[in-house]
Protein backbone atom coordinates (compact mmCIF):
# COMPACT_ATOMS: atom_id res chain seq x y z
CA UNK A 1 0.00 0.00 0.00
CA UNK A 2 1.30 3.48 -0.86
CA UNK A 3 2.26 5.84 1.96
CA UNK A 4 -0.64 8.22 1.16
CA UNK A 5 -3.89 6.65 -0.04
CA UNK A 6 -7.16 8.14 -1.31
CA UNK A 7 -9.00 6.19 1.40
CA UNK A 8 -8.53 6.47 5.14
CA UNK A 9 -6.28 3.78 6.59
CA UNK A 10 -6.32 1.99 9.94
CA UNK A 11 -4.09 -0.34 11.91
CA UNK A 12 -5.65 -3.80 11.99
CA UNK A 13 -3.98 -6.76 13.73
CA UNK A 14 -0.40 -6.01 12.74
CA UNK A 15 -0.80 -4.02 9.52
CA UNK A 16 -1.90 -0.58 8.39
CA UNK A 17 -4.47 -1.15 5.66
CA UNK A 18 -7.29 0.75 3.88
CA UNK A 19 -10.38 0.97 6.09
CA UNK A 20 -12.33 -1.14 3.58
CA UNK A 21 -10.02 -4.05 4.42
CA UNK A 22 -10.70 -3.89 8.17
CA UNK A 23 -13.09 -6.84 8.36
CA UNK A 24 -14.14 -8.19 11.76
CA UNK A 25 -15.16 -11.88 11.96
CA UNK A 26 -18.76 -12.23 13.09
CA UNK A 27 -17.56 -14.51 15.89
CA UNK A 28 -15.39 -11.77 17.34
CA UNK A 29 -16.40 -11.26 20.98
CA UNK A 30 -16.50 -7.50 20.54
CA UNK A 31 -19.36 -7.98 18.07
CA UNK A 32 -21.02 -10.89 19.86
CA UNK A 33 -20.94 -9.60 23.43
CA UNK A 34 -19.52 -6.08 23.49
CA UNK A 35 -16.45 -7.72 25.04
CA UNK A 36 -14.08 -4.93 24.04
CA UNK A 37 -12.68 -1.60 25.14
CA UNK A 38 -11.85 1.59 23.31
CA UNK A 39 -10.62 5.12 23.80
CA UNK A 40 -10.83 8.27 21.71
CA UNK A 41 -9.03 11.57 21.56
CA UNK A 42 -9.17 14.38 19.02
CA UNK A 43 -6.78 16.65 17.20
CA UNK A 44 -6.56 20.42 17.50
CA UNK A 45 -5.22 21.89 14.28
CA UNK A 46 -4.11 18.33 13.36
CA UNK A 47 -2.16 17.92 16.64
CA UNK A 48 -3.22 15.13 19.02
CA UNK A 49 -4.70 16.10 22.39
CA UNK A 50 -3.34 14.26 25.45
CA UNK A 51 -2.67 10.96 23.69
CA UNK A 52 -0.64 9.65 26.63
CA UNK A 53 -3.56 10.17 29.05
CA UNK A 54 -6.02 8.52 26.69
CA UNK A 55 -3.76 5.50 26.16
CA UNK A 56 -3.20 5.25 29.92
CA UNK A 57 -6.98 5.11 30.40
CA UNK A 58 -7.26 2.56 27.58
CA UNK A 59 -4.83 0.23 29.37
CA UNK A 60 -6.74 0.60 32.63
CA UNK A 61 -9.90 -0.46 30.76
CA UNK A 62 -7.98 -3.42 29.30
CA UNK A 63 -6.77 -4.41 32.76
CA UNK A 64 -10.33 -4.20 34.14
CA UNK A 65 -11.59 -6.60 31.43
CA UNK A 66 -8.39 -8.73 31.53
CA UNK A 67 -7.69 -8.30 27.80
CA UNK A 68 -4.08 -8.46 26.59
CA UNK A 69 -3.54 -6.47 23.36
CA UNK A 70 -0.01 -7.87 22.92
CA UNK A 71 1.18 -4.28 22.43
CA UNK A 72 2.80 -1.98 24.96
CA UNK A 73 1.36 1.49 25.64
CA UNK A 74 4.41 2.96 23.92
CA UNK A 75 3.72 0.88 20.79
CA UNK A 76 0.04 1.90 20.89
CA UNK A 77 1.04 5.56 20.96
CA UNK A 78 3.44 5.09 18.04
CA UNK A 79 0.80 3.32 15.94
CA UNK A 80 -1.79 5.97 16.75
CA UNK A 81 0.55 8.71 15.63
CA UNK A 82 1.36 6.84 12.41
CA UNK A 83 -2.30 6.19 11.55
CA UNK A 84 -3.11 9.86 12.05
CA UNK A 85 -0.15 11.00 9.97
CA UNK A 86 -1.19 8.78 7.06
CA UNK A 87 -4.72 10.23 7.10
CA UNK A 88 -4.12 13.95 7.60
CA UNK A 89 -3.90 14.70 3.88
CA UNK A 90 -7.56 13.69 3.51
CA UNK A 91 -8.97 16.58 5.59
CA UNK A 92 -8.79 20.37 5.26
CA UNK A 93 -6.87 22.81 7.43
CA UNK A 94 -10.03 23.76 9.36
CA UNK A 95 -11.01 20.15 10.01
CA UNK A 96 -9.86 17.69 12.64
CA UNK A 97 -10.03 14.01 13.50
CA UNK A 98 -11.24 11.73 16.22
CA UNK A 99 -8.39 9.25 16.83
CA UNK A 100 -9.21 6.00 18.57
CA UNK A 101 -8.03 2.56 19.59
CA UNK A 102 -10.42 -0.42 19.77
CA UNK A 103 -9.45 -3.78 21.26
CA UNK A 104 -11.71 -6.82 21.65
CA UNK A 105 -10.94 -10.13 23.32
CA UNK A 106 -10.95 -11.57 19.80
CA UNK A 107 -12.49 -14.63 18.19
CA UNK A 108 -13.33 -17.47 20.54
CA UNK A 109 -15.79 -20.33 20.86
CA UNK A 110 -15.75 -20.32 24.67
CA UNK A 111 -18.80 -18.51 26.05
CA UNK A 112 -16.77 -17.32 29.03
CA UNK A 113 -13.98 -15.91 26.87
CA UNK A 114 -11.28 -18.01 28.52
CA UNK A 115 -10.34 -19.60 25.19
CA UNK A 116 -9.79 -17.30 22.24
CA UNK A 117 -7.36 -16.72 19.39
CA UNK A 118 -5.99 -13.43 20.73
CA UNK A 119 -7.12 -9.84 20.80
CA UNK A 120 -8.43 -7.93 17.81
CA UNK A 121 -6.67 -4.54 17.71
CA UNK A 122 -7.73 -1.56 15.61
CA UNK A 123 -6.41 2.00 15.54
CA UNK A 124 -8.52 4.34 13.42
CA UNK A 125 -9.56 7.93 12.88
CA UNK A 126 -12.62 9.70 11.49
CA UNK A 127 -13.44 13.38 10.85
CA UNK A 128 -15.11 15.31 13.66
CA UNK A 129 -18.75 16.21 12.90
CA UNK A 130 -17.99 19.93 12.99
CA UNK A 131 -20.80 21.11 10.69
CA UNK A 132 -23.46 18.96 12.37
CA UNK A 133 -22.53 20.13 15.87
CA UNK A 134 -21.77 23.77 15.05
CA UNK A 135 -25.27 25.00 16.09
CA UNK A 136 -24.67 23.70 19.62
CA UNK A 137 -22.17 26.50 20.23
CA UNK A 138 -24.53 29.13 18.87
CA UNK A 139 -27.73 27.90 20.55
CA UNK A 140 -26.61 25.64 23.40
CA UNK A 141 -27.46 22.00 24.06
CA UNK A 142 -30.94 20.93 25.12
CA UNK A 143 -30.58 18.19 27.74
CA UNK A 144 -33.29 15.65 28.54
CA UNK A 145 -33.05 13.38 31.57
CA UNK A 146 -34.54 10.01 30.52
CA UNK A 147 -36.19 7.38 32.73
CA UNK A 148 -33.28 5.01 32.00
CA UNK A 149 -30.82 5.06 34.92
CA UNK A 150 -27.07 4.62 34.60
CA UNK A 151 -25.77 1.13 35.37
CA UNK A 152 -24.62 1.35 39.02
CA UNK A 153 -20.89 1.06 39.71
CA UNK A 154 -21.39 -1.91 42.00
CA UNK A 155 -22.70 -3.81 38.94
CA UNK A 156 -20.09 -2.62 36.41
CA UNK A 157 -17.70 0.26 36.81
CA UNK A 158 -18.36 3.16 34.40
CA UNK A 159 -14.68 4.07 34.69
CA UNK A 160 -13.87 1.37 32.11
CA UNK A 161 -14.57 2.56 28.56
CA UNK A 162 -16.08 -0.59 27.05
CA UNK A 163 -18.00 -1.33 23.86
CA UNK A 164 -21.05 -2.23 25.95
CA UNK A 165 -22.94 1.09 25.54
CA UNK A 166 -26.50 -0.26 25.46
CA UNK A 167 -27.43 1.43 28.75
CA UNK A 168 -26.38 4.82 27.35
CA UNK A 169 -27.83 4.15 23.90
CA UNK A 170 -31.27 3.34 25.35
CA UNK A 171 -31.18 6.58 27.33
CA UNK A 172 -30.20 8.55 24.22
CA UNK A 173 -32.98 6.95 22.16
CA UNK A 174 -35.54 7.93 24.79
CA UNK A 175 -34.31 11.54 24.87
CA UNK A 176 -34.24 11.85 21.08
CA UNK A 177 -37.76 10.44 20.80
CA UNK A 178 -38.84 13.60 22.62
CA UNK A 179 -36.45 15.95 20.80
CA UNK A 180 -34.34 14.74 17.88
CA UNK A 181 -31.57 17.21 18.74
CA UNK A 182 -31.55 16.64 22.52
CA UNK A 183 -28.69 15.10 24.48
CA UNK A 184 -29.41 12.64 27.28
CA UNK A 185 -27.90 12.99 30.74
CA UNK A 186 -28.76 10.02 32.95
CA UNK A 187 -29.43 9.86 36.66
CA UNK A 188 -27.53 7.43 38.85
CA UNK A 189 -29.17 4.86 41.13
CA UNK A 190 -29.71 7.54 43.81
CA UNK A 191 -31.37 10.08 41.52
CA UNK A 192 -28.36 12.32 40.98
CA UNK A 193 -27.07 13.57 37.63
CA UNK A 194 -24.52 11.16 36.22
CA UNK A 195 -23.31 11.34 32.60
CA UNK A 196 -24.41 11.10 28.99
CA UNK A 197 -23.40 9.16 25.91
CA UNK A 198 -19.75 10.16 25.83
CA UNK A 199 -20.19 13.33 27.88
CA UNK A 200 -19.70 14.60 31.42
CA UNK A 201 -21.92 17.29 32.96
CA UNK A 202 -21.03 20.35 35.04
CA UNK A 203 -23.15 23.02 36.72
CA UNK A 204 -22.26 26.48 38.00
CA UNK A 205 -24.08 27.32 41.21
CA UNK A 206 -23.24 30.69 42.72
CA UNK A 207 -19.47 30.91 42.70
CA UNK A 208 -18.89 27.14 42.58
CA UNK A 209 -18.33 24.65 39.79
CA UNK A 210 -19.79 21.19 40.47
CA UNK A 211 -19.66 17.85 38.65
CA UNK A 212 -20.82 14.32 39.59
CA UNK A 213 -18.49 12.16 41.64
CA UNK A 214 -15.93 10.14 39.67
CA UNK A 215 -17.13 6.79 41.06
CA UNK A 216 -20.38 7.11 39.10
CA UNK A 217 -19.03 8.27 35.72
CA UNK A 218 -16.34 7.72 33.15
CA UNK A 219 -13.89 10.43 34.27
CA UNK A 220 -13.29 12.05 30.92
CA UNK A 221 -9.90 13.45 29.95
CA UNK A 222 -11.71 16.63 28.88
CA UNK A 223 -13.55 16.59 32.22
CA UNK A 224 -10.22 16.58 34.05
CA UNK A 225 -8.80 19.24 31.74
CA UNK A 226 -11.81 21.45 32.56
CA UNK A 227 -11.21 20.90 36.28
CA UNK A 228 -7.58 21.91 35.73
CA UNK A 229 -8.75 25.08 33.97
CA UNK A 230 -11.10 25.90 36.86
CA UNK A 231 -8.18 25.67 39.27
CA UNK A 232 -6.07 27.82 36.95
CA UNK A 233 -8.61 30.67 36.93
CA UNK A 234 -9.33 30.35 40.65
CA UNK A 235 -12.87 28.96 40.37
CA UNK A 236 -13.94 26.90 43.41
CA UNK A 237 -14.66 23.32 42.34
CA UNK A 238 -16.07 20.17 43.93
CA UNK A 239 -17.31 16.71 42.99
CA UNK A 240 -20.80 16.37 44.44
CA UNK A 241 -24.20 14.69 44.31
CA UNK A 242 -26.23 16.90 41.94
CA UNK A 243 -29.96 16.24 41.84
CA UNK A 244 -32.59 17.74 39.55
CA UNK A 245 -33.30 20.56 42.01
CA UNK A 246 -29.65 21.59 41.73
CA UNK A 247 -29.82 21.38 37.94
CA UNK A 248 -33.07 23.36 37.67
CA UNK A 249 -31.73 26.13 39.90
CA UNK A 250 -28.20 26.25 38.46
CA UNK A 251 -26.83 29.48 37.04
CA UNK A 252 -25.07 27.68 34.19
CA UNK A 253 -24.62 24.16 32.86
CA UNK A 254 -22.31 22.66 30.27
CA UNK A 255 -21.15 19.31 28.90
CA UNK A 256 -17.60 18.21 28.28
CA UNK A 257 -16.43 15.53 25.85
CA UNK A 258 -13.48 14.66 23.66
CA UNK A 259 -14.96 16.27 20.58
CA UNK A 260 -16.93 19.13 22.15
CA UNK A 261 -14.34 20.07 24.79
CA UNK A 262 -16.78 22.40 26.58
CA UNK A 263 -20.25 23.17 25.20
CA UNK A 264 -22.97 25.22 26.97
CA UNK A 265 -26.35 23.74 27.89
CA UNK A 266 -29.39 25.89 27.07
CA UNK A 267 -32.10 23.88 28.79
CA UNK A 268 -32.74 20.77 30.87
CA UNK A 269 -36.10 19.01 30.58
CA UNK A 270 -37.48 22.08 28.83
CA UNK A 271 -36.38 24.49 31.58
CA UNK A 272 -34.03 27.30 30.58
CA UNK A 273 -30.75 27.15 32.48
CA UNK A 274 -30.06 30.35 34.43
CA UNK A 275 -30.79 33.49 32.45
CA UNK A 276 -30.47 31.65 29.15
CA UNK A 277 -27.11 33.14 28.15
CA UNK A 278 -25.15 30.88 25.77
CA UNK A 279 -22.49 30.55 26.97
CA UNK A 280 -22.81 31.94 30.49
CA UNK A 281 -19.95 34.05 31.87
CA UNK A 282 -18.26 31.25 33.84
CA UNK A 283 -18.64 28.78 30.96
CA UNK A 284 -17.14 31.41 28.66
CA UNK A 285 -14.17 31.83 31.02
CA UNK A 286 -13.57 28.10 31.03
CA UNK A 287 -13.90 27.84 27.24
CA UNK A 288 -11.33 30.63 26.84
CA UNK A 289 -8.96 29.02 29.35
CA UNK A 290 -9.34 25.61 27.66
CA UNK A 291 -8.71 27.10 24.21
CA UNK A 292 -5.63 28.95 25.47
CA UNK A 293 -4.25 25.81 27.07
CA UNK A 294 -4.45 23.84 23.81
CA UNK A 295 -3.54 26.88 21.69
CA UNK A 296 -6.64 26.36 19.56
CA UNK A 297 -10.01 28.13 19.26
CA UNK A 298 -12.23 25.04 19.16
CA UNK A 299 -15.43 27.06 19.61
CA UNK A 300 -14.47 29.29 16.68
CA UNK A 301 -13.71 26.17 14.63
CA UNK A 302 -17.21 24.83 15.23
CA UNK A 303 -18.91 28.17 14.57
CA UNK A 304 -16.99 28.60 11.30
CA UNK A 305 -18.87 25.54 9.99
CA UNK A 306 -22.33 27.09 10.43
CA UNK A 307 -24.24 27.11 7.17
Amino acid sequence: MSQLANERVAYFNGKIVPESQVLIPFRDRGFKYGDAVFDMTRTFGHKIFRLQEHVDRLYKSLAYLKIDPQLSPKEMIRLSEEVLERNLHLIGKNEDYWLGQRISRGVGESFSGTENAGATVIVECSPLPLKHRAPLYRDGIDVIVPSVRRTPPDAMSPRAKTHNYINLVLADLEARAQDAEAWAVLLDQDGNLCEGLGSNVFIVSGDRLLTPRARFVLPGISRQHTIDMAERIGLPFAEADIDLYDAYTADEMFLTSTSLCICPVRSINGRTVGDGAVPGPVTRQLIDAYAKSVDFDFMGQYLSHLS
